[in-house]
């Protein structure tokens, strides 16, 4: 016959936990004083107090008062850090690079100098202040018709306010 139970005659489905009782420690007290061996009584662990040995856990490190670690390479600087090995100097490519870099700075200066890229920052300053303007004077318009904001309309009569709005408009160039 096959039994599921542990040298004990505990089931082994279970978990025990020795734990010594009140009634256990005045036996032995008693016991320690006569020559009758120990004896323990085991108590059932419910799954409840299983679940709390992971939180426990959890808090302990936690409320340590010893830093956390990250590890063995938390100190390292990675691999990028690390110099390469010094590569031959070859006469021929440093003076390829050279040349490429001279010609490089006098491809950019000429550029710069060109009157074309003049031609094109000029409208791109003029562009940027009149879509300011128009932007500006979009919120005005807006401001003006909700009552709000430095171009409101707000203590004009009704024609005052339409008047002071087509105005506006017009200015912005929308009507």
């Amino acid at each position: 016959m096959v039994s599921s139970s542990s040298s004990l005659g505990l089931p082994s489905h279970t978990c025990f936990s020795p734990t010594i009782t009140a009634a256990s420690r005045n036996q032995f007290n008693r016991i320690s004083h006569s020559s009758s061996p120990l004896t323990l009584t085991f108590q059932k662990r419910s799954w409840f107090d299983m679940s709390l040995l992971p939180l426990a856990a959890s808090m302990t490190l936690l409320l340590s008062p010893y830093p956390a670690h990250a590890g063995i390479l938390s100190g390292f600087s990675g691999l990028e850090s690390v110099p390469g090995p010094e590569l031959p100097k070859i006469d021929s490519l440093a003076r390829f690079n050279e040349e490429n870099q001279k010609r490089y700075a006098e491809n950019d200066a000429r550029f710069k100098e060109s009157p074309l890229l003049k031609e094109l920052l000029e409208r791109s300053r003029l562009n940027k202040e009149k879509n300011k303007q128009a932007i500006q004077d979009k919120y005005c318009i807006r401001g003006a018709e909700w009552g709000v904001g430095d171009c409101s309309a707000e203590g004009m009569t009704p024609q005052e306010k339409d008047e002071f709005i087509a105005a506006l408009k017009k200015k912005a160039g929308i009507e």
